[in-house]
């Protein structure tokens, strides 16, 4: 055995306790010793010792040594040394490249672990399967799909790829958006395993195509490979996307069966699920029947409460979570903000902004477009101004909530100007921009603006959307340009109901109302069965032509029929259509055989008739009786205020609102939070 030079000899007796128990007389380590004991060493700063040792012991330019001591150093969480100590290699070989891209993987550094690749391919010219599979998901986890496809040549190049390299390239190529590109490695893949199965459908189903998913997954089942929880919680994302309630029930059972329930991610995906499918009462039960919740169990039951439209339930919830000391997230913030969004409750939603101060969620991405849209629904456009000019980072989100927060709030000018400065900025119009947009100039009745957007939306490539179609046929129907509304909605290859409501309504406005009837049969003859905003759509069409007789035909079809119970909007309708025929003495029957008391619109729309037909004692007299039945409804008061007004009695008038003044507005509840 080689005997150590007496400079080795005096090194190794400087040596730690460490090395010392192969320190024996006349010899010392061997050179392919030094590895192993580097890491054994239990510090950045003990190594950096050892490190000054070895370089002094002539051991300072072994490749082995080297790798060994860069990969220790990565390990004591000192990535600087354990790059510097790499970049003095004068040539690694692949086992070095290999430990530094392990490294980096580890600690997330992706772009540093494609830089090393890059270098590594210039230096070795060769590649193996570990390496590919490493860097094909730091460039999946990057979404740099360029850099993806680089590495597909290299490894078409090299040749023999594994399973592992193909599902690991699948699956790059679905992170990054081009699930045909997954689908052509998928259908290239011999054996496929779960693994395969699930990145191709989770592929689907992340990049808007989750009925191809569900499709996929039946081919999975003929196969007999068993889906794994990943598999599953892919499906159920499916099937909350597409709100595939039976698909979803299916799902459910199988979790049950292969007793995956207590699975958490599970849980918040059929809860999510039933939510997004309308059935709050199911998702409620599977949060029931858990043994034990926990935060994110009570965020996902608060989610699916305010996407159902419960958004007391989901303050209930919430508070109960603060009772039993859970800190929220961000995403538990955001839903309750959502929840006073919903209810308009100005008092709640700045309780909840207090909260994600308090807990340091202000930043957060979610919390903030919360805020914005619910300070746009209570109607506090300064407080929405104030949060989006200080937000650092502004994602589309953030554009759309505050360009629909000023078009809710008749602000359709600001609303319009802010899309122009989006447009100066690298933020990419989205669909909803689009629709947001086409709303404010339909609001404002500007045809050339709505046209430049409709021109911009055909470069972006957002037509073929059924809400961008409905809100263009909206604004020109709005405009009275019915003609190239319905060349819109001709050409639109998906219409949803709002989309046949919106032409039909379009129509109505502008007194066509054979075709609104026309199009409304149309309708029923393609068994898309309408709602109650289509019946809104033809009973005020039915009102503006003075056709009292189909309105009422109308009408009574609508809850013999269609089963759909009239909502005040619809009694507003034929209150509207026979006070305009001037049958106000038949409008006022009406009203009184109302099974619910009429509100404030149906009151508006009669003494409108009362004012176009001269009767305005009859619609005084109405008022004045809904004011000793409900003394404290400020609404009342303004309709008599407006009918003095209208007939130029400003004296009484003004009374009227001064009356309303000093009896005070009468206040909704509000809810309160535990801070």
């Amino acid at each position: 055995m080689r005997q150590a030079s007496p400079l080795r000899k005096s090194f190794i007796s400087r040596a730690p306790p460490l090395l010392a128990f192969n320190n024996l007389p006349g010899r010392g380590p061997a050179e392919n010793q030094w590895p192993a004991l580097l890491g054994s060493c239990p510090t950045a700063r003990s190594l950096a010792r050892i490190h000054g040792w070895l370089v002094a012991g002539g051991l300072g330019d072994d490749l082995s040594c080297q790798t060994k001591l860069a990969s220790t150093y990565a390990s004591l969480g000192d990535m600087d040394r354990a790059t510097a100590v790499f970049e003095r290699i004068q040539n690694p070989d692949l086992y070095s490249w290999k430990v530094m891209l392990r490294w980096y993987l580890g600690r997330e550094s992706y772009a540093q672990a494609i830089g090393v690749y890059a270098r590594m391919r210039l230096s070795t010219k060769t590649a193996d399967n570990i390496v590919f599979s490493g860097v094909l998901k730091a460039a999946a986890e990057l979404r740099n799909l360029r850099e993806g496809r680089r590495l597909h040549c290299d490894i078409v190049k090299v040749g023999n790829p594994d399973d592992f390299v193909l599902n690991s390239l699948l699956d790059m190529y679905a992170k990054c958006g081009a699930p045909g590109s997954s689908r052509r490695v998928f259908d290239k893949i011999p054996n496929r395993d779960v693994v395969s199965w699930t990145s191709m459908i989770s592929g689907y189903v992340q990049n808007g195509h989750a009925e191809e998913g569900l499709i996929l997954f039946n081919q999975m089942r003929k196969t007999e490979t068993d889906p794994n929880g990943f598999t599953v919680g892919t499906l159920l994302a499916a099937c909350s996307k597409l709100e595939a309630l039976q698909e979803g029930r299916w799902i459910h059972g199988y979790v049950i069966k292969r007793s995956m329930n207590e699975n958490p991610f599970l849980v918040t995906g059929l809860l999510d699920m039933y939510a997004k499918c309308g059935m709050v009462a199911d998702a409620r039960r599977v949060f029931d029947e858990l043994p034990a919740v926990d935060l994110i169990s009570c965020t996902a039951m608060i989610a699916g409460y305010t996407q159902g439209g419960h958004p007391l339930h989901a303050v209930k919830l919430f508070s109960d979570v603060r009772s039993a000391d859970m800190v929220p997230n961000s995403f538990t913030v955001a839903s309750i903000v959502s929840a006073a969004a919903q209810l308009e409750d100005r008092s709640l939603g700045k309780t909840a902004h207090g909260l994600a101060i308090k807990f340091g969620l202000e930043e957060e991405v979610e919390v903030r477009n919360a805020l914005l849209t619910m300070y746009a629904k209570c109607g506090l456009i300064p407080d929405a101004d104030h949060l989006f000019d200080r937000s650092p980072h502004r994602d589309v989100i953030a554009w759309n909530a505050m360009m629909a927060g000023y078009s809710q709030n008749g602000l359709c000018h600001e609303a319009l100007l802010l899309f122009a400065r989006m447009r100066s900025t690298s933020a990419a119009p989205d669909a909803v921009t689009f629709v947001n947009a086409l709303s404010a100039c339909a609001g404002l009745g500007d045809l050339s603006t709505g046209s430049q957007c409709h021109s911009n939306a055909a470069k972006c490539g957002v037509l073929a959307n059924v809400f961008v179609g409905t809100a263009l046929l909206d604004l020109y129907a709005k405009c009275g340009d019915a003609e190239s509304a319905r060349v819109v909605f001709d050409g639109m290859t998906h219409r949803s109901q709002v989309t046949w409501c919106a032409m039909i309504g379009g129509y109505g406005v502008h007194g066509d109302s054979g075709n609104s009837l026309s199009l409304f049969r149309e309708m029923l003859g393609e068994n898309l069965p309408p709602n109650d905003a289509t019946f809104t759509a033809i009973l005020s069409a039915c009102g503006h032509a003075g056709m009292v007789g189909e309105g009422q035909e109308v009408f009574y079809r609508m809850c013999r029929d269609h089963k759909i119970f009239p909502s005040m909007k619809h009694y507003s309708c034929i209150v509207d259509l026979l006070a305009r025929a001037g049958r106000l003495d038949d409008a006022m029957e009406f009203i009184g055989n109302m099974p619910a008391e009429a509100d404030a619109a149906v009151w508006g729309a009669f003494l409108h008739g009362c004012r176009v037909h001269s009767r305005m004692e009859l619609g005084e007299s109405a008022v004045h009786r809904m004011l000793d039945l409900h003394p404290q409804n400020a609404s009342y008061y303004l309709l008599m205020s407006n009918l003095y007004a209208s007939e130029g009695r400003w004296r009484e008038a003004a009374k009227i609102r001064e009356l309303m003044k000093s009896r005070g507005l009468s206040k909704s509840p509000g809810c309160s939070l535990r801070m």
